[in-house]
């Protein structure tokens, strides 16, 4: 790995200066980014993230259609999942406060290879990401309005209309928000946290005027009227397609670190609170969109989603209202996935791990801002966003593809650490800025750590699994049907091919591993 030596350490630039400054000394790095992130602000960019408006609207639909009511009940079991893994994260967060967090901790937790697949897969799933997320304005932009459908007339993203211009929206929202990542990471902090703190109202209100406007009782929930699939486990695993797409992301808070104030106290506590308050205020929005919706049976909840709901049952004009708040959680969302990604990029780039990597690592002193991995993120996005054109099911294999990818770089991150513990090699001593002991699950760490190994394991498998009525329903696509497998497929054997070649014209240097005996890195400050 090529770290920066410490001896040539240069002054840190303007606005980055603060107590904790020191953190990345003892991994070797230099501070380049601006460290100016509170403890809100690094919520912010878990929450902003998981997006809870920007996924529950974008997902609602197929949830539904495919699980019926019953699809609710996955929403739990997903988010019990993932606070299992959220809480190994929190763990590493606090001892490796580094961009670039699963990269960074499965090189330290296992070997160098297999550290750089894992950030491989995350960084090419968080592109996949971002163009998913800039997707969903289709779902709420031509509700508001029909001037928003720019392409046709039929604004259901799973028609050619509508999956046109979902990717036409998408790519305007993707200019815009490489333009923020490029200007200054404290322009890009206050957009996050205005959009987090209005998304959070939106969201509250949203839930209370749903479950103020109710048809029906919650035992609707244990239904399975309607839904695609045979049987209740059937109706579970697709449906939890939706609960999973929303329920990740978390980690964000740790890609943070390096532009954060006292990382290894804060971000562990940001990780778990993004993911425990998005679980709770989307869960209970799918709940008050099935309690509220006009109809179960006509159709139109598997079609329309919320957008459809929210008109009907509120009314135009705070049904749109709140349909232009989740225009900007949308937004929000975009800019903080494509931030996450910037700064994974980065930090692989910075270790010479990626093609063009002295320009990949290159911070403007001015602004703090990796400018090129912001530009490359919001092309390839931009890109991927073309296959809309091609053909409507390209919506939900993006969507697929993105959470199977994170999952298994998440699995890549729980299972070494796994490893470790069951070794007695993974330490819960040292202190964090403040000289407090680091977060820790104690006693607990063996059981949570396997259970989120198997979890996440099993939701690789089941989001991936190529199910022809989800992936393909109307035939004659069997790309589609395969998209996620074939895409995995592919990017691990580019990866592969770019190892092979780099290894044949560069030495290769070693990224340094945790040693298993050693205590964590003591925190500076």
């Amino acid at each position: 790995m090529t770290t920066t030596a410490l001896s040539d350490v240069r002054p840190d630039p303007p606005h980055s200066p603060g107590p904790d400054d020191g953190t990345l000394e003892t991994f070797g790095y230099r501070q380049e980014l601006h460290r100016s992130l509170g403890r809100y602000a690094s919520f912010a960019a878990g929450f902003s993230f998981i997006s809870v408006l920007t996924t529950v609207f974008q997902f609602f639909a197929f949830g539904y259609a495919f699980g019926g009511p019953v699809f609710f009940w996955a929403w739990p079991a997903v988010l019990a999942g993932q606070l299992l893994v959220a809480a190994c994260f929190a763990e590493l967060a606090a001892r490796y406060p580094i961009s670039g967090a699963i990269y960074q901790w499965s090189s330290r937790l296992s070997t160098p290879s297999f550290g750089w697949f894992a950030g491989w897969i995350m960084v090419i799933g968080q592109v996949v990401v971002v163009a998913a997320a800039a997707l969903a304005l289709q779902m709420v932009l031509p509700a508001i309005w029909s001037g928003f459908q720019l392409i046709g007339t039929d604004p259901a993203p799973t028609s050619p209309d509508g999956a046109a211009n979902a990717a036409l929206l998408g790519v305007i929202l993707l200019a815009l928000t490489t333009l923020v990542n490029v200007l200054d990471n404290r322009v890009m902090s206050l957009v996050n946290r205005v959009g987090v703190t209005a998304e959070i109202i939106g969201a509250a209100l949203i839930v209370v005027l749903l479950l103020t406007h109710s048809e029906r009782s919650p035992s609707i929930t244990f239904h399975t009227e309607g839904a695609a699939q045979e049987g209740l486990l059937g109706a579970l695993l697709v449906g939890s397609f939706a609960a999973a797409y929303v329920m990740i992301g978390f980690d964000s808070a740790g890609e943070m670190s390096e532009e954060t104030h006292h990382p290894r106290r804060t971000a562990p506590r940001t990780i778990l609170t993004a993911l425990g308050a998005a679980g709770l205020l989307g869960g209970l929005i799918v709940l008050g969109g099935l309690l509220a919706a006009p109809s179960l049976t006509d159709g139109r909840l598997g079609v329309d989603g919320l957008s459809y709901v929210l008109t009907s049952s509120l009314g135009d004009g705070v049904g749109k209202a709140l349909l232009a708040d989740v225009v900007v959680a949308i937004t929000v969302a975009t800019l903080a996935i494509q931030t996450a990604a910037c700064r994974m990029l980065f930090s692989m780039a910075r270790d010479g791990q990626l093609p063009f990597s002295v320009r990949l690592a290159r911070v403007n002193p001015r602004t703090g801002m990796p400018s090129a991995p912001a530009v490359v993120v919001g092309v390839l996005a931009a890109a991927l966003l073309l296959l809309n054109f091609a053909s409507p099911e390209a919506f939900l294999a993006i969507g697929t593809t993105c959470i199977v990818m994170l999952y298994l770089a998440y699995a890549m991150v729980t299972g070494p650490l796994l490893v470790r513990r069951l070794r007695g090699q993974f330490s819960s001593a040292g202190t964090d800025e403040t000289g407090a002991p680091l977060f820790s699950l104690g006693r607990w760490g063996i059981p949570v750590n396997a259970l989120a190994l198997l979890y996440g394991l099993f939701m690789t498998v089941n989001l991936a699994w190529p199910r022809a009525a989800v992936y393909d329903p109307a035939g004659g696509h069997w790309y589609f049907q395969w998209f996620t497998v074939l895409f995995l497929t592919v990017t691990v054997a580019a990866g592969l091919a770019y190892r092979a070649f780099r290894d044949r014209t560069t030495a290769p240097e070693a990224v340094p591993e945790a040693k298993p005996e050693a205590e964590p890195e003591p925190a500076a400050g």
